[in-house]
C-alpha cells in the first residue's frame, strides 16, 4: 500500500493567500482535506494566532482554531519559555510579537536576557543601540526566522520587504554574535507542529511555497512535501542547484489535489 496522509502542515502566503487576495483553489483544497488534522505554520511572526485565525476567515476561508495556528513568534516564544522559564526579554518587531513573547515571559529593555528579532515595524538607531548594548553585556540574540525576504501587497502593489534574517543582520554584524534562528528550515518549528497533530514525521505532508524554508525544512525532519508554484517560486523556475526535491512539485493546490486522489494518498470524501 502506497503513502496516504494523516495529517497536513500547511504554509499560508503564498499558497492559500497572497496578502489580502485568496489564490486560487485554496477553498477547495482546505474542503476536501477538513477530514485530516493539520497545524497552519508561518515564519511570519507578525500577527497573532487568533489574528491569523481572523485573517483567514476574512478571507472567506473555514476558520481554524488559534490552537492550530503555529507562527515564528510563538514557536520562539515556548522554546525560549522552555529554555529559561519566566525569560526577560527585549523584542524588536511588530506588535505581534511582543503580544505572545509577553505570555510567556517579561518584557524588559534594561535587564533583558534574550533580544528577539522579528518581522515588521520596530527597528531603527535606538533599538539596534538597545540590542547591541544588551547582547554585549551577556544577553542572547535570538532571530524569529531566516528570511532575506518576504513579499507582500501594500496599496494593492507586490512588493519585497525585509525578512527576520534581513532584520537581524544588524544586531550580527555590531556584535560578531550570531542569533539563534527559530523558523523554518530548522526543525523546531515542525517539531512543535507534529506534536499538536499527535502524529510522527512519516505521516504527514508539509505544504510550502519555498524551496529554501518549507521543503529544505520539511526533508530535514522526515516530512513528506509539496511545493506549490503560486508563491515567489514560478512555474518555470529552476530548482536551487543542491536542495532537497519536494515529494510533488504542482502549479497550484487544485493539481496537489488531483495528483493525491489519483495515487491514493487522499481518499475523496
Amino acid at each position: 500500500m502506497g503513502f496516504r496522509a494523516r495529517g497536513l502542515l500547511l504554509d499560508m502566503d503564498g499558497v492559500l493567500y497572497h496578502g489580502s487576495r485568496l489564490l486560487p483553489h485554496a477553498r477547495h483544497f482546505l474542503e476536501a482535506t477538513a477530514h485530516l488534522p493539520r497545524v497552519f505554520v508561518t515564519n511570519n511572526p507578525i500577527r497573532t494566532p487568533v489574528e491569523v485565525a481572523d485573517h483567514l476567515a476574512a478571507l472567506g476561508l473555514p476558520r481554524p482554531d488559534p490552537a492550530d495556528v503555529l507562527t515564528s513568534g510563538v514557536a520562539t516564544a515556548r522554546w525560549l519559555a522552555r529554555e529559561r522559564p519566566g525569560f526577560r526579554f527585549f523584542a524588536v518587531g511588530a506588535e505581534g510579537l511582543h503580544r505572545v513573547l509577553a505570555e510567556h515571559g517579561i518584557e524588559d529593555a534594561e535587564n533583558a536576557e534574550f533580544v528577539v528579532v522579528g518581522e515588521g515595524p520596530g527597528l531603527d538607531y535606538d533599538t539596534l543601540s538597545r540590542g547591541i548594548d544588551l547582547i554585549r553585556n551577556g544577553a542572547t540574540l535570538v532571530s524569529t526566522n531566516p528570511d532575506a525576504s518576504v513579499d507582500a501587497v501594500v496599496a494593492g502593489r507586490h512588493c519585497v520587504l525585509p525578512g527576520g534574517g534581513a532584520l537581524v543582520a544588524p544586531f550580527e554584524v555590531a556584535t560578531g554574535r550570531r542569533a539563534i534562528t527559530i523558523g523554518k528550515p530548522e526543525p523546531l518549528l515542525f517539531e512543535m507542529a507534529l506534536a499538536r497533530l499527535g502524529l510522527p514525521a512519516g505521516d504527514c505532508v508539509m505544504i510550502g511555497d519555498r524551496p529554501d524554508t518549507d521543503i529544505v525544512g520539511a526533508a530535514r525532519v522526515g516530512l513528506r512535501c509539496a511545493l506549490v508554484r503560486t508563491g515567489r517560486f514560478l512555474p518555470g523556475t529552476s530548482w536551487p542547484a543542491g536542495e532537497p526535491r519536494p515529494d510533488w512539485d504542482v502549479p497550484e493546490l487544485r493539481s496537489l489535489l488531483e495528483r493525491w486522489w489519483r495515487d491514493g494518498v487522499l481518499v475523496q470524501a
